[in-house]
């Protein structure tokens, strides 16, 4: 959405979307489509890392610039990333924990985003030193590949190996939302879950933070806007763009919910 209404400003601009639905394979294909179709210019959030390396190398290597969204590629044939920096949301969020959410420490459990994308293993990294020389400990994890079902079954089964747990940390919103849930049913409504992502909509994560469901999220911006401001600089204004493009983050607690929301609604 960000993007479309990015691009709907640069009469030059059209812009054709392919959505895997998290399929590697399909998502090379796409790729390949968009290769045959002479594309002046690729945006990919590549849905992971290494099998969409080589597609994307296949791209830049043509001399289509590839503006890598979000989730990152190996090597560095690409002409730009765009995103936030999850090492440091991630060890934010472990700091979060052990200053403020369980200061005297804890059991806690992970839910873990797709195992082969970078933001996975970046937010998993940064988590684990922001609660370093803490007495947070992780005592269980799952992978909930960033769904809200698959985070909800996740947390269901945590739950019941492990009922002392005193808090959750979820990869993302949707997660986080579906151990909302697994919590309510195991008769733990009050259970801390916390999330990241926090997009400035009615279903996203702030308004989740605002009613109480989780007790803070992490803004991750979608970088659409970025993106497409970055394509502008390549394709029309002939300009180059720097390698990388790190993205503000911020943390949202039941404090500033509301004002995030609506400072980040205004642009």
């Amino acid at each position: 959405d960000d993007i479309r209404a990015a691009a709907a400003a640069v009469p030059q601009f059209t812009v054709n979307f392919a959505d895997a639905a998290q399929d590697n394979s399909t998502q090379v294909e796409q790729v390949d489509t968009f290769l045959t179709q002479r594309i002046d210019l690729l945006i990919i959030s590549p849905n992971e890392a290494t099998p969409l390396t080589a597609p994307v190398k296949r791209a830049f290597d043509q001399g289509i610039p590839v503006l890598v969204l979000d989730r990152k590629v190996d090597g560095d044939a690409y002409t730009s990333f765009i995103g936030a920096d999850n090492v440091d949301i991630g060890r934010q969020a472990g700091r979060f924990f052990a200053a403020t959410l369980l200061p005297a420490g804890g059991k806690i459990a992970i839910l873990k985003g797709l195992a082969g994308s970078t933001p996975a293993k970046e937010r998993s990294d940064g988590f684990n030193a922001g609660i370093q020389g803490s007495q947070v400990h992780i005592v269980a994890s799952g992978d909930g590949d960033w769904l809200r079902d698959k985070g909800q079954q996740q947390a269901d089964a945590i739950l019941k190996a492990h009922p002392d747990i005193q808090a959750i940390y979820s990869e993302n919103d949707p997660m986080a939302e579906g151990a909302r849930i697994a919590a309510q049913n195991a008769g733990k409504p009050d259970l801390p879950i916390t999330g990241i992502d926090g997009l400035p909509i009615d279903a996203g994560g702030i308004k989740a933070v605002s009613a109480g469901r989780l007790s803070a999220t992490f803004v991750y911006p979608t970088g659409g806007k970025e993106a497409v401001d970055a394509a502008k600089k390549l394709l029309i204004d002939c300009q180059q763009v720097a390698k990388t493009q790190t993205l503000p983050t911020q943390l949202v607690t039941k404090d500033n919910a509301d004002q995030v929301y609506a400072t980040l609604n205004k642009h």
